[in-house]
């Protein structure tokens, strides 16, 4: 029997068909995905769903999917899919995290253009039929700085085409390494040395706890008087009311923004201001960016459902059916391992090194790497998957090795990972115990066996006494329990390391008091992903 297939959103024709042409028998239904009571009495009849972003796939859709096996979604956000949910479900969540780059990015130099040269005001006032030349006095972008906040995939477009401007380029991004900036041609700047010098900022980043309010009140007023800002990233990283402020003063001389801090923008302080340019979250609306998405989820999804090839997935490896069940616990260590070293690593990252020892090796490494890699770029940038994150890291200029050996030592296999910065070599391994429990077994060099879970706590010391005592009485005075303790050193009163698994997050104020007491070089909390 030919698998099933709904499409509950609007989709193109061609893309349907290729669902048609690949022998699956396909619903085409486009407005269904608003209609989620009547989603839910459907469901249950289909293999495969293929949405954009109106369809909302909750759990409670997803309790009535008795038999689903893939969500496909035609575009990169995934936030109207409950991933959790899906995962416990055992359905396989796709998304196209590459079909909008150039439609995103040339957005962003239309928008650009626009507030340059005040295009949508100088259109209102002339159909308007007013002719006021003298009041549109534009800048050219030809010899200006632009500063680009993220230089990744969508950046570096925005990168190519500023060049192709004549426009000097500046790139603040915390991975983007040297090599790769001058592969670019970009100058690799800090924030506050990108705010002062650019005539033009735009920004590509992802929304994080890092980058949310990246342009707060106190850093737009580091920036050039005059400048000109552009944002079709993601709303929450411009502080919009003290922007509004700064464009009422003149210290700003324009914005366009296509994203907001809440949407859909009934309202917002940028709203009816001289020289601000506001789209409607258009960046990835283009004929051309809705057409590859659809064909590459459709292709994904046929794939999937016809061979149980997996691509481009954010809850499972790409693995064959064969290898899932031994490979599970491995692929979770490898991005633990690769989480807790992201985790630790604020600079830029030249190089990742991953050794695989005795049954590791005789795995699908690449998929191992996948995981690690994913881990270790997942702090930056939370969108990233097993799928697209050896392409990132490549993109990045992220160098990476791989060595595979027979069985060295005690343990059956093991994954060890080095990181390489300008600063330092990072290195940490973990293997899996034969009750399938990923663990750590060495930091920095120091032997430890480590239970791996949710909420830990991460410090490094001189070896002297009272550690233990300090970190016990902490975490008890606060309420913190402390569910695993282990201890590492390299050699009396020498280097020294505590990891702490907690069974709730360590609150900010008690890492600070841990701080205080002078006993500590490090003292990381750390989060993983166990489920």
């Amino acid at each position: 029997m030919a698998p099933k297939v709904l499409v509950s959103d609007k989709l193109s024709p061609t893309a349907v068909q290729i669902f048609r042409d690949r022998g699956i028998d396909v619903d085409f239904e486009p407005d269904l995905g608003k209609d989620k009571d009547r989603l839910a009495e459907v469901i249950g009849q289909y293999d495969g769903l293929a949405i954009r972003s109106a369809t909302k796939v909750t759990e409670k859709i997803l309790e009535s999917a008795t038999n689903l096996k893939v969500v496909g979604r035609a575009g990169i956000g995934v936030d109207n899919v409950d991933i959790p949910a899906a995962s416990k479900k055992g359905v396989i969540v796709m998304n196209t995290p590459f079909g909008n780059s150039i439609t995103t990015a040339e957005h962003a130099i239309s928008m650009l253009m626009a507030v340059a040269r005040q295009i949508p005001e100088a259109n209102a006032s002339t159909h308007a039929g007013k002719w006021e030349k003298s009041r549109f006095m534009g800048v050219e972008v030809t010899g200006k700085t632009l500063g680009l906040i993220g230089c990744g995939n969508i950046g570096s477009i925005v990168a190519d085409r500023a060049l192709g401007l004549k426009m000097k380029v500046l790139a603040y991004d915390p991975f983007l390494s040297e090599e790769r900036a001058d592969k670019l041609g970009v100058h690799k700047v800090e924030l506050d040395e990108l705010l002062p010098r650019a005539d033009f900022i735009t920004l590509h980043v992802p929304m994080t706890e890092k980058t949310a309010n990246i342009l707060s009140s106190e850093n737009l007023k580091k920036t050039k008087k005059g400048v000109r800002i552009v944002n079709c990233a993601r709303g929450g990283l411009v502080d919009e009311a003290a922007l509004a402020e700064l464009l009422k003063e003149g210290h700003v001389a324009g914005a366009a923004f296509d994203v907001f801090a809440e949407e859909p923008a009934k309202e917002n302080p940028l709203f009816n201001l001289p020289n601000v340019v506001c789209t409607p979250h258009l960046g990835a609306s283009t004929t051309e960016a809705q057409e590859n998405v659809a064909l590459q989820v459709a292709e994904q999804m046929s794939d999937y459902l016809l061979t149980g090839a997996v691509t481009n997935a954010i809850n499972m490896p790409s693995i064959t059916a064969e290898e899932a069940k031994v490979m599970g616990p491995w692929i979770k260590l490898a991005g633990h391992i690769g989480s807790f070293i992201g985790q630790l690593t604020d600079e830029p990252i030249k190089a990742i090194n991953i050794l695989y020892d005795g049954v590791a090796a005789e795995m699908n490494t690449e998929a191992l790497s996948a995981s690690a890699i994913a881990g270790l770029l997942k702090e930056a940038n939370p969108d990233i998957n097993m799928v697209s994150a050896p392409f990132v890291a490549k993109e990045r200029g992220i160098a990476s090795s791989v060595t595979t050996q027979d069985k060295s030592g005690t343990f059956d296999g093991y994954i060890k990972i080095t990181v390489v910065t300008p600063e330092r070599e990072r290195s940490i391994a973990g293997t899996v115990f034969s009750d399938g429990k990923p663990r750590f077994i060495q930091i920095k060099g120091i032997n430890i066996d480590a239970e791996i879970g949710e909420h830990m706590l991460y410090t490094t010391n001189k070896d002297v006494p009272g550690i233990i005592g300090a970190l016990g009485a902490t975490m008890g005075g606060h309420g913190v329990n402390i569910a695993n303790f282990t201890l590492g050193r390299t050699a009396i009163g020498d280097s020294a390391i505590a990891l702490l698994y907690l069974d709730q997050p360590i609150p900010e104020h008690v890492v600070e008091e841990l701080k205080a007491t002078g006993l500590f070089q490090q003292v990381r909390p750390l989060e993983f992903e166990v489920g």
